[in-house]
């Protein structure tokens, strides 16, 4: 592939509702551009752009993919999204590199939920874009429909930049209102001929919208336009592209991935209006950095892969660099050019431009590599995960190598979080959601040879009492020689309002029980808290204090008196009330107004409490709530499918709370069962 300069650079997000055909328009580009000879299918799994395993089984985007072509003299940098919600990390890495976004909308379907959000995300990132309606070779598909579908959600500034000649099985062509020309397609070329009389009238409708909202970025034109002179075709080509730069204007082009009809004009409009690396670098260009990180690929057998976009200077190979977060040198081996699976070596890879490395030691995702001393470039932005579930090694071999296997697996991917619980000495993964989670475990079998089973996380349920209480404790043992003895009596009672879990006091006077003693007492004393004694839960508020005992001179021990202790423990909170605790967390909920009556009697089956609701930005609800943690584990699932996947929430702890007694029962039941019939 030839070295492009930032000026004939393009860097084009394509971004979409799952299912509207982003990977079919990559393939069928390669395919009209040269860079293979025949055009790959999803659905037969020959897609250059999805060759991932887990890509090719679901018949679905999960990864971001870069995809090169050449047209007309310019370089595009096609950055394939996936469009289900669980995979929006790799939308937000594609979105942090592009310098425009190009909308894929299914014709049959117009504007979905997920066109909505990743329309916000391209807002987010003030990113120019078109939009492509596709699929309008197929049957109960309309242009006009799916047209008048895309303004309804984001406005009149929609407006065609082409039509299409035929419809659904009659589909055959377009129109570009710039200039006027019909398009057929036959393979990888494109015929250009006369507009067929019959659009005539249509073409004059939305080429009048197409240059009324085009002149708004220009008072010259626009004065032009309203004196009732006519826009040539140089001057509507200027301010098409200046109003999509300003963000007024944003043309929609017919076509069909699939039948590979409108892909070429797709092409022409993305290099003739959409801006080039050079227009969009700006600041980034000149603060000295060279490079930053926005995709890491952990392959076992090939290493660690690189993707990074140059900002300023050139990356070469067998170079080096700089890890401005890390502040290490790392020497870049053969630089290469990456199209999805498909790879080749790479002289340069100049500012502007996308490449790849493998086997850098100290370099991860959101890393910029530059220049000593130089500032980092800004991060991806990312979501925090809404889904997390407990992992658990099938066998001690998987055990072993399972800590590594997620190390890996969170350097691809920042959306997933592994944590430990302390409390419930799980592994937690943590996600955007169920599919997410699942097919990271599928890659910790097939990439690492680690085997883990999936399942709810425990809720870190505590213990307390309720009453004082006094109870002793008495060890006595006979054996040969020494035997053990230990005779303490202790007192509990709640701890109320204070910030330690627990509080022991030594309350011994005269001697009963000698000070060297006491340690072990304290020492059982915590042991049986932390191990809790109805559910197998820390127990906290507590206050114990040692009020008597006995000791024997020879029989005595500390380990006598330890003992004695989790026996005295044993019997005086079963006189004192306990009872369980659970997590309350402080939920926010945002959901379109149409949705918020579902979403509040959800929460009400839930235990919740609402405590407020406001509106928030972009025509959203806000709800505040607290909810027992048991409640929401699989809320991120329940709340997708109540708003079709239009509400997001956060959460975090607030307080515990006193479990209800026919939820305690049902925990407790669970504990004895699982310990096998209990103690």
């Amino acid at each position: 592939m030839n070295v492009y300069r930032a000026d004939h650079i393009r860097n084009i997000a394509l971004i979409a509702h799952g299912g509207s055909g982003k990977t079919s328009l990559v393939d069928a580009a390669l395919y009209d551009t040269g860079a293979v000879n025949r055009i790959g299918r999803v659905d037969e799994g020959s897609s250059v752009s999805d060759a991932d395993p887990d890509e090719i089984k679901r018949r679905m985007s999960i990864n971001l993919t870069v995809a090169p072509v050449e047209w007309r003299g310019t370089k595009i940098n096609l950055l394939d999204t996936p469009g289900y919600a669980d995979f929006v990390g790799e939308v937000m890495a594609g979105l942090r590199v592009a310098d425009a976004a190009v909308v894929v909308v299914s014709a049959d379907k117009g504007a979905e939920v997920g066109t909505e959000l990743v329309w916000r995300y391209a807002d987010d990132h003030e990113l120019p874009r078109l939009v492509f309606i596709n699929k309008l070779d197929r049957d109960n598909t309309s242009y006009d429909r799916a047209l008048d579908s895309l303004r309804t959600h984001f406005g009149t500034k929609v407006v065609p930049l082409t039509i299409p000649i035929g419809e659904q099985a009659s589909f055959s062509g377009v129109v570009d209102l710039v200039t006027g020309k019909a398009y057929t397609f036959s393979g990888d070329k494109a015929t250009a001929g006369e507009m067929p009389a019959n659009l005539a009238d249509a073409a004059a409708k939305y080429r009048d919208q197409l240059v009324e909202t085009a002149v708004e970025s220009d008072d010259t034109l626009m004065t032009k336009y309203l004196e009732g002179e006519e826009i040539s075709e140089a001057e509507l080509r200027g301010c098409v592209k200046a109003a999509i730069a300003a963000g007024t204007l944003v043309p929609a082009l017919a076509g069909s991935a699939g039948k590979n009809i409108g892909v070429q004009t797709l092409l022409d409009a993305i290099a003739e209006y959409l801006p080039s690396a050079a227009e969009r670098m700006g600041a980034a260009a000149a603060n000295g950095n060279a490079a930053f990180v926005f995709k890491t690929i952990v392959d076992p057998q090939k290493g660690q892969q690189t993707l990074f976009r140059t900002y300023s200077g050139t990356l070469k190979s067998d170079a080096h660099a700089y890890n401005v977060r890390t502040n290490t040198d790392e020497r870049l081996g053969q630089i290469i050019t990456v199209r999805g699976k498909l790879q080749e070596p790479a002289a340069e890879v100049p500012a502007g431009d996308i490449g790849a490395v493998v086997k850098l030691a100290n370099t991860h995702t959101g890393d910029t590599l530059g220049e000593k001393g130089g500032e980092p470039l800004a991060p991806i932005k990312l979501p925090q995960p809404v889904f997390t579930a407990a992992v658990t090694a099938k066998t001690q071999s998987d055990l072993d190598k399972m800590g590594t296997a997620l190390t890996r697996l969170t350097e691809e991917d920042p959306t997933l979080h592994v944590s430990r619980d302390p409390e419930t000495a799980e592994t937690l993964i943590a996600g955007m959601g169920e599919s997410h989670v699942d097919i990271a475990m599928e890659r910790m079998q097939r990439r690492f040879g680690v085997e883990v089973t999936k399942h709810d996380r425990k809720v870190p349920y505590r213990e307390t009492i309720k009453k004082k209480a006094r109870a002793e404790g008495r060890h006595k043992k006979q054996t040969g020689g020494h035997g053990q003895f230990a005779d303490i009596w202790l007192e509990i009672e709640p701890l109320a309002g204070a910030e330690q879990d627990y509080i022991f006091e030594n309350k011994i006077v005269g001697g009963v029980v000698p000070r060297e003693y006491v340690p072990g007492v304290e020492k059982g004393v915590a042991d049986s808290l932390k191990r809790g004694f109805i559910a197998g839960c820390p127990m906290v508020h507590v206050r114990v204090a040692l009020v008597d005992g006995k000791y024997h001179p020879v029989d005595s021990s500390s380990q006598a008196f330890e003992t004695a202790a989790h026996l005295g423990m044993k019997e005086a909170v079963a006189l004192a009330g306990p009872t369980l605790l659970e997590p309350i967390m402080n939920v926010t909920i945002e959901v379109p107004e149409a949705n918020m009556g579902d979403v509040n009697s959800d929460l009400n089956t839930k235990r919740a409490r609402i405590l407020g609701m406001e509106s928030a930005a972009g025509g959203m609800q806000r709800i505040t709530a607290q909810v027992p943690m048991a409640e929401m584990l699989r809320y991120a699932t329940d709340l997708r499918s109540i708003t079709q996947g239009r509400g997001t929430f956060s959460m975090e702890v607030a307080d515990y709370e006193e479990v209800p007694s026919n939820i305690q029962a049902q925990v407790v039941e669970a504990y004895k069962k699982e310990k096998g019939g209990g103690e």
